[in-house]
């Protein structure tokens, strides 16, 4: 029960599925005292949600070894647990990010070939959305995991948002083949080579995020969360900008009216809860990150990304997938590792 607005937001979210999807049923991790009441009230949520108390939480301020270490009945702990146990197929959390993908890695594992687990979100661009990963789990990254990141990335963009063939790109600091660092650099000649799809587009830059030059987007966690951070503060100062601006004038008042559809449509797009819901991919299980802030809305998003990873078996995808490109990967990186290495000593 985590996140600024639980258990209100959660249940609220869990009533929105509930009506659109019959199929689905929930195991509610937490506080019987605060979330019986939601319960109580609504013959929907008793249907389709079990409660399993727990008063012990994970907070904010809750460090990740203490999370390890000393919550072991933790609403999130439990929840993880009931998915690596097969009593739920996923789990979806509004807590603590840094104590959730800790746990998630410690009890789900990662799978076969997946040396670190990355944090994919949906971004709005022109043209609809991308998904960029990672946005935060891995501050630095091999080349090895770039390569696994961007196998992960277009299974995600087939299963969530139905792209047959998605284009990646690596993000850079330019496109050019000679730019970015060592390890960027090993991972674009292996993907240049070894193509995962016939759409990897090579590098792209920061501008390309909103242009959707690519479906997919790939880079390491630290540059991942900085632009992901970046495009958020700017579409809320844009918002604000626009309000501010309207409220100035009877002229920008009048103005606002009759454009009201498109600054709708502007805001809509521009919605966080629209594209909320962060799945850890590369793990045992399905374990999808909820923004804490976020209102039903958002919350009802992530459930709905967990439902469609679950069933478009996305975990199957990526292992056997894994399978036909390890062996060729590692030998790969190998070789091209050894190589850069005599050739920076000549």
């Amino acid at each position: 029960m985590g996140g600024d607005h639980a258990p209100q937001c959660v249940m609220d979210g869990i009533r929105i599925v509930a009506k659109q999807d019959k199929d689905v049923k929930f195991l509610v991790f937490g506080d019987k005292k605060q979330i019986q009441p939601h319960l109580d009230a609504d013959p929907l949520l008793q249907s389709v949600c079990e409660l399993i108390h727990t008063d012990e939480v994970v907070t904010s301020d809750t460090t990740v070894s203490n999370a390890l270490r000393n919550l072991r009945n933790s609403s999130m702990r439990l929840a993880i647990n009931a998915v690596a146990t097969k009593q739920a197929q996923g789990v979806v959390s509004s807590g603590n990010t840094g104590a959730y993908m800790a746990l998630s890695k410690m009890i789900l594992k990662t799978l076969d070939g997946i040396n670190r687990p990355a944090i994919a979100a949906l971004l709005p661009t022109r043209t609809g959305y991308s998904v960029a990963l990672d946005l935060g789990a891995n501050v630095d990254a091999t080349p090895e995991n770039l390569v696994q990141f961007s196998l992960m990335g277009i299974l995600f963009s087939r299963c969530v948002l139905g792209v047959e063939n998605p284009s990646f790109g690596l993000l850079n600091v330019g496109v050019e083949e000679l730019k970015g660092n060592d390890r960027i650099k090993l991972a674009y000649q292996f993907l240049k080579e070894h193509p995962l799809s016939n759409n990897f587009l090579g590098y792209v830059e920061g501008d390309d995020i909103t242009k959707g030059t690519v479906d997919v987007i790939v880079t390491d966690g630290f540059t991942g969360n900085i632009a992901l951070k970046a495009m958020e503060g700017i579409a809320r100062l844009l918002l604000e900008v626009i309000r501010s601006e309207i409220g100035k004038s009877i002229v920008a008042k009048i103005g606002a009216l009759l454009a009201s559809k498109a600054l709708r449509a502007t805001k809509q797009k521009l919605n966080p809860h629209g594209y909320n819901g962060a799945p850890f991919l590369g793990l045992r299980g399905i374990a999808v990150k909820s923004h804490g802030s976020t209102n039903e809305e958002g919350f009802a998003n992530a459930l709905h990304v967990a439902i469609r990873l679950i069933r478009n078996e996305v975990n199957e995808k990526i292992s056997n997938e894994l399978k036909n490109l390890s062996s060729t990967l590692s030998s790969m990186l190998d070789s091209t590792t050894t190589k850069t290495t005599v050739d920076s000593s000549l």
